[in-house]
């Protein structure tokens, strides 16, 4: 039974959080996984709903059987996991804080003495070895403190059964969408010569916040992403304080985010009149985008997708060597994907539906740049819906 001290403040219903747990013991027991620890914040918040910016520190959720999940972290912290997961009080363990940063001990030891009290260090245990927050030096204290134990690679375990999305998952992807389109529909009225990058940062960022529809933003696991002129060539370029210039493309990659969940969102403006080079490229970006989302359907294999986008580019003479997508959902920095599939041509993954991608084709030629991308859903039938409903072009301002 789930406990709903602070009910009103869970994002899902308890169905939904059983309905996640079940896929990830039927997972875990495929893999041959008897308990799984977690640390992906994105995997603990998607199992036991905890949500904090607690990520710097060693955390992590375990995984059992038999028993609800236990979640441990720094013990300042459990403050905000008993008011955040569903589990019960006594499910949620904090470790004192001279373990914090300390070169005389580790995190792990503790992790390690709770696994024997538990009587849980002799059996395969379940760690996710290449993941942004688990350290080397966390899996070497472990195993070393845990003699008895075979520690497994499961990394992406979880994320896998993250893939095909609930309605409820759905319904706060939705909302995140309506505020990546008032992101980008802020970025087209105020992007002009002359005026700062970080202003019109400063917007986005309230914008974002601010939410739409009646719904607030949540921060998004990725900044802002607006290089401009050959500096677009560089895909991961944030901003400065120096002024938009005519003659210029900037591209911006946002992403509207609700409750952890994020749809990213990318556009182009040009500022003056574009060069015949980025005018060829874009029709055949926007021809490439459009093939692809037509065959991104249940059924069909992610490298469909790649193959699709890849043939109007190769008429046009571009080559683009990139995977062009990857799925999305709930989320923390620093990145937004859920590293699992890869929308490109060795990936034959096939489509379900109520998979979710950033169809992400971006052009990052030795001086120039030009991003025009849409976050899909996989449907039951025909091809995929698009989450956002903006003209799919270079936005020109003469």
């Amino acid at each position: 039974m789930l406990n709903h001290r602070f009910a009103k403040d869970l994002p899902f219903t308890e169905g939904e959080y059983k309905r996640r747990l079940a896929k990830t013991r039927a997972a875990m027991e495929r893999a041959g996984v008897d308990i799984l620890w977690v640390t992906d914040p994105s995997n603990m918040a998607w199992l036991t709903g905890y949500d904090g910016w607690s990520f710097y520190v060693h955390q992590g959720v375990l995984v059992l059987p038999d028993a609800d999940p236990v979640w441990w972290g720094r013990n300042q912290d459990s403050n905000g996991a008993i008011r955040t997961v569903w589990m019960g009080d006594d499910r949620c363990i904090g470790y004192a804080d001279n373990y914090v940063q300390s070169t005389e001990r580790h995190p792990m030891q503790d992790l390690a003495q709770r696994l024997i009290g538990m009587g849980l260090d002799k059996l395969r245990i379940g760690v996710e070895l290449d993941n942004y927050y688990f350290s080397a030096k966390a899996y070497m204290t472990l195993a070393a403190e845990l003699p008895n134990a075979k520690l497994i690679d499961a990394t992406a375990l979880v994320n896998w059964q993250r893939g095909v999305k609930s309605e409820e998952e759905l319904v706060f992807m939705r909302r995140a969408a309506k505020i990546s389109e008032k992101i980008v529909d802020g970025l087209i009225e105020r992007v002009e010569p002359g005026v700062p990058k970080n202003e019109v940062v400063a917007e986005v960022q309230r914008d974002a916040i601010m939410g739409a529809d009646g719904h607030w933003g949540d921060y998004a696991a990725i900044v802002p992403l607006l290089p401009s002129g050959s500096d677009a060539a560089a895909p991961h370029l944030t901003w400065d304080g120096r002024p938009f210039v005519k003659g210029e493309a900037t591209f911006f990659e946002i992403a509207g985010c609700y409750r952890r969940y994020h749809v990213p969102f990318c556009r182009t403006i040009f500022l003056g009149q574009p060069s015949e080079i980025f005018l060829r490229a874009e029709a055949a970006l926007v021809e490439g985008l459009e093939a692809g989302l037509e065959v991104a359907r249940a059924g069909n294999r992610a490298c469909d997708i790649a193959n699709a986008l890849a043939a109007p580019l190769e008429s046009a003479g571009i080559e683009r060597g990139a995977r062009c997508g990857y799925p999305i959902g709930i989320s923390y920095p620093p990145d937004w994907g859920e590293r699992t599939i890869s929308l490109r041509a060795e990936d034959e993954t096939v489509l379900e539906p109520g998979m979710t991608f950033h169809f992400m084709p971006g052009l990052w030629m030795s001086d120039w740049g030009l991003e025009i991308t849409e976050s899909i859903v996989i449907k039951e039938d025909g091809a995929a819906e698009t989450f956002c409903n903006r003209p799919r072009k270079m936005f020109v301002k003469d």
